[in-house]
Protein backbone atom coordinates (compact mmCIF):
# COMPACT_ATOMS: atom_id res chain seq x y z
CA UNK A 1 0.00 0.00 0.00
CA UNK A 2 1.40 3.68 -0.98
CA UNK A 3 1.66 5.60 2.58
CA UNK A 4 -0.82 8.92 1.46
CA UNK A 5 -1.24 11.39 3.59
CA UNK A 6 -3.66 13.92 1.80
CA UNK A 7 -4.21 15.68 -1.41
CA UNK A 8 -1.62 18.12 -1.91
CA UNK A 9 -3.39 20.26 -5.15
CA UNK A 10 -5.95 19.55 -7.35
CA UNK A 11 -5.21 21.37 -11.40
CA UNK A 12 -7.62 22.99 -12.75
CA UNK A 13 -7.29 23.80 -16.50
CA UNK A 14 -9.53 26.83 -17.22
CA UNK A 15 -9.29 29.39 -20.50
CA UNK A 16 -9.52 32.72 -18.93
CA UNK A 17 -7.08 33.94 -16.36
CA UNK A 18 -9.53 36.55 -14.73
CA UNK A 19 -12.59 35.36 -15.21
CA UNK A 20 -11.59 32.03 -13.58
CA UNK A 21 -9.31 34.04 -10.36
CA UNK A 22 -12.32 35.97 -10.11
CA UNK A 23 -14.72 32.97 -9.34
CA UNK A 24 -12.54 31.08 -7.31
CA UNK A 25 -12.22 34.07 -4.95
CA UNK A 26 -15.94 34.43 -4.66
CA UNK A 27 -15.33 31.45 -2.82
CA UNK A 28 -12.50 32.27 -0.75
CA UNK A 29 -9.50 31.34 -2.29
CA UNK A 30 -6.37 33.39 -2.41
CA UNK A 31 -4.00 33.75 -5.16
CA UNK A 32 -0.50 33.41 -3.79
CA UNK A 33 1.75 32.47 -6.80
CA UNK A 34 1.58 32.67 -10.45
CA UNK A 35 4.20 30.20 -11.85
CA UNK A 36 3.94 31.62 -14.70
CA UNK A 37 0.44 30.68 -16.52
CA UNK A 38 1.16 31.62 -19.80
CA UNK A 39 3.73 29.32 -20.38
CA UNK A 40 1.14 26.81 -18.61
CA UNK A 41 2.21 26.18 -15.53
CA UNK A 42 -0.33 26.88 -12.51
CA UNK A 43 -1.43 30.26 -10.50
CA UNK A 44 -1.73 28.62 -7.26
CA UNK A 45 -4.82 29.70 -4.78
CA UNK A 46 -4.93 28.64 -1.11
CA UNK A 47 -8.61 28.50 0.43
CA UNK A 48 -8.12 29.34 4.33
CA UNK A 49 -9.30 25.45 5.26
CA UNK A 50 -6.10 25.02 3.36
CA UNK A 51 -7.47 23.47 -0.07
CA UNK A 52 -4.74 24.48 -2.76
CA UNK A 53 -5.85 24.36 -6.38
CA UNK A 54 -3.43 25.02 -9.14
CA UNK A 55 -5.29 26.88 -11.75
CA UNK A 56 -3.43 25.74 -15.28
CA UNK A 57 -3.91 27.33 -18.90
CA UNK A 58 -4.15 28.61 -21.03
CA UNK A 59 -6.73 26.43 -22.55
CA UNK A 60 -6.49 25.96 -26.26
CA UNK A 61 -8.99 24.08 -27.00
CA UNK A 62 -13.34 23.97 -26.54
CA UNK A 63 -12.72 26.70 -23.70
CA UNK A 64 -16.24 27.13 -21.90
CA UNK A 65 -17.05 23.70 -22.07
CA UNK A 66 -16.85 20.52 -20.22
CA UNK A 67 -16.18 17.52 -22.43
CA UNK A 68 -16.39 15.16 -19.13
CA UNK A 69 -19.68 16.23 -17.79
CA UNK A 70 -21.55 17.25 -20.84
CA UNK A 71 -20.60 15.88 -23.84
CA UNK A 72 -22.77 12.45 -24.64
CA UNK A 73 -19.33 10.60 -25.39
CA UNK A 74 -18.11 9.79 -21.66
CA UNK A 75 -14.16 10.36 -21.42
CA UNK A 76 -12.10 8.92 -18.51
CA UNK A 77 -10.91 11.93 -16.03
CA UNK A 78 -11.96 13.90 -13.39
CA UNK A 79 -15.48 15.06 -13.41
CA UNK A 80 -15.57 17.67 -10.41
CA UNK A 81 -14.37 18.21 -7.15
CA UNK A 82 -16.09 18.22 -4.21
CA UNK A 83 -15.84 19.50 -0.82
CA UNK A 84 -17.78 19.64 2.68
CA UNK A 85 -19.19 23.15 3.54
CA UNK A 86 -20.22 23.78 7.20
CA UNK A 87 -23.77 25.11 6.31
CA UNK A 88 -25.62 23.93 3.27
CA UNK A 89 -28.40 26.32 3.50
CA UNK A 90 -25.89 29.56 4.09
CA UNK A 91 -24.04 28.34 1.54
CA UNK A 92 -27.28 28.28 -0.89
CA UNK A 93 -27.51 31.52 0.16
CA UNK A 94 -23.99 32.95 -0.39
CA UNK A 95 -23.95 31.33 -3.52
CA UNK A 96 -27.38 33.45 -4.37
CA UNK A 97 -25.93 36.41 -3.16
CA UNK A 98 -23.07 36.22 -5.22
CA UNK A 99 -24.50 35.33 -8.21
CA UNK A 100 -23.08 32.02 -8.76
CA UNK A 101 -25.45 30.15 -10.82
CA UNK A 102 -26.75 26.80 -9.17
CA UNK A 103 -26.85 23.57 -11.50
CA UNK A 104 -27.96 21.05 -9.24
CA UNK A 105 -28.82 19.83 -6.18
CA UNK A 106 -29.48 16.78 -4.46
CA UNK A 107 -30.67 15.86 -0.65
CA UNK A 108 -29.95 12.10 0.28
CA UNK A 109 -30.15 10.79 3.91
CA UNK A 110 -30.32 14.29 5.26
CA UNK A 111 -26.84 15.03 3.58
CA UNK A 112 -27.59 18.21 1.35
CA UNK A 113 -25.20 18.92 -2.11
CA UNK A 114 -25.19 21.91 -4.40
CA UNK A 115 -23.38 21.81 -7.59
CA UNK A 116 -22.40 24.88 -8.97
CA UNK A 117 -19.46 25.68 -12.53
CA UNK A 118 -16.92 27.62 -12.76
CA UNK A 119 -16.56 30.19 -15.54
CA UNK A 120 -14.96 26.86 -17.78
CA UNK A 121 -18.04 24.31 -16.46
CA UNK A 122 -15.58 23.01 -14.13
CA UNK A 123 -18.36 21.08 -11.66
CA UNK A 124 -17.29 21.80 -8.40
CA UNK A 125 -19.71 19.86 -5.27
CA UNK A 126 -21.07 21.58 -2.22
CA UNK A 127 -21.42 18.69 0.34
CA UNK A 128 -23.21 19.97 3.87
CA UNK A 129 -22.68 18.66 6.74
CA UNK A 130 -23.10 14.83 7.24
CA UNK A 131 -22.45 11.36 6.75
CA UNK A 132 -19.36 11.86 3.69
CA UNK A 133 -21.19 10.83 0.36
CA UNK A 134 -18.77 7.56 0.58
CA UNK A 135 -20.24 6.90 3.72
CA UNK A 136 -23.85 7.63 2.55
CA UNK A 137 -23.04 5.34 -1.27
CA UNK A 138 -21.83 2.43 1.01
CA UNK A 139 -24.92 2.30 3.40
CA UNK A 140 -26.99 2.10 0.69
CA UNK A 141 -25.63 -0.50 -1.69
CA UNK A 142 -25.10 -4.49 -0.37
CA UNK A 143 -21.95 -6.40 -0.48
CA UNK A 144 -22.20 -6.80 -4.51
CA UNK A 145 -22.02 -3.30 -5.19
CA UNK A 146 -25.72 -3.39 -5.99
CA UNK A 147 -28.30 -0.73 -5.04
CA UNK A 148 -30.35 -1.95 -2.72
CA UNK A 149 -31.01 -2.66 1.77
CA UNK A 150 -29.25 -0.10 3.29
CA UNK A 151 -26.66 -1.64 5.35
Amino acid sequence: MLEISNFDHIGIRISDREKSVEFYELLGFKLVADGGYENGHPLVMIHPSGININLLGPATERAGENILMDDESKYPGITHLAVKVTNAEATEAFIARKGINKTGHREFRGTKTIFIRDPDRNVLELVGPGPSVADLITRNVDTEGRKGTPR
